[in-house]
């Protein structure tokens, strides 16, 4: 994949959701928008859109009932909010009445990891984990701001119910060049090709990642990055290649260790009885994390730039 002129540009996910949520609000008669107090970036769209947009305040629950219901009805609800409140305080309703309908429910969350500076309660850690479990969910976790918006548009006719993670979603560094994507879902991104050590990836740990390669590009040593924005269904092919073709595979994620992307990769390689020549995961350990920037909290809990380099360079050892 091409790397954008513009690489490491910050911009708002959050905008690129309301932006292309109110363009697709002229398209489709029957697109919902729907929030829990955290509307601000929707602004365009509920006031051409009014009748069609709902926010029922702090009540997660009853968000996912409502869309539920519009779903039953034929319509695609999009509904935008905080992460941990959005994949926990709605767990049943999300499982029971949109996953077992397999109803086109789409769950647009900010906020992943550490990045909400909002101590425990906010961090969303567990998140993938959660929904990754549920039947009929497809998972996915966005990188680069700019992908959001062709997601959005092909989720228009996607089947069954997605999660998408965004991460703070105000100050989103841009990766890829716009002529160069092309984002299916279900198929990984080769951010980078690389024959010694592959990173697998996800949100905003890619940029990490490639920062992290380049560097050890000047100390000899050719990092594979593969950006998996597409958790669930796991892209297998890539991963069965990078345990052939590379000489490790190290997982990085800004989600607990147990139960994330580090462990659907390492359940795939057991089930296939492949076996990488190494295997690392680095993300947050089984610990409650506190207040902090984002980066201060990678930087505590051992999954900073730094340390990722540290960790390539002892397995090249």
């Amino acid at each position: 994949m091409n790397r954008s002129s513009n690489f490491g540009e910050e911009i708002s996910g959050r905008s690129i959701v309301g932006n292309t949520l109110h363009e697709l609000g002229f398209k489709h008669n029957n697109l919902w928008v729907l929030t829990s107090d955290v509307g601000m970036a929707l602004q365009l769209f509920k006031n051409d859109f009014p009748k069609r947009y709902i926010d029922v305040g702090v009540a997660e629950q009853n968000l996912a009932g409502i869309a539920a219901g519009l779903a039953l009805e034929g319509n695609i609800p999009v509904i935008m909010g905080m992460i941990p409140f959005m994949s926990m305080r709605s767990c049943e309703q999300i499982r029971t009445a949109i996953c077992y309908q397999n109803l086109p429910v789409r769950f647009v969350g900010t906020g992943g990891g550490l990045t909400s500076s909002g101590g425990s309660t906010h961090n969303a850690m567990e998140d993938i984990a959660i929904m990754k479990s549920m039947v009929n969910m497809t998972v996915l976790s966005v990188g680069d701001p700019n992908m959001i918006r062709d997601i959005l548009i092909s989720s228009m006719t996607y089947e069954g119910p997605i999660f998408i993670r965004l991460a703070q979603g105000k100050k989103d560094k841009v990766i890829y060049s716009p002529e160069a994507a092309d984002y299916q879902i279900g198929r990984a991104i080769t951010a980078r090709k690389g024959r010694d050590y592959t990173v697998v990836t996800h949100g905003e740990m890619v940029f990490r990642s490639l920062r992290a390669a380049e560097i050890l590009e000047q100390e000899g040593i050719d990092l594979r990055v593969i950006d998996m924005f597409t958790i669930k269904p796991l892209d297998c092919h890539v991963i069965e290649q990078a345990a052939a073709e590379t000489k490790g595979i190290l997982v990085l994620e800004d989600h607990l260790m147990a139960g994330g992307l580090a462990s659907s990769v390492a359940d795939f390689l057991v089930d296939s009885n492949i076996r990488p020549k190494s295997f690392k995961r680095m993300g947050i350990p089984q610990i409650y994390a506190g207040f902090g920037e984002s980066d201060e909290l990678h930087k505590k809990y051992g999954y900073d730039l730094e340390s990722v380099l540290e960790s390539i360079r002892i397995l090249a050892a």
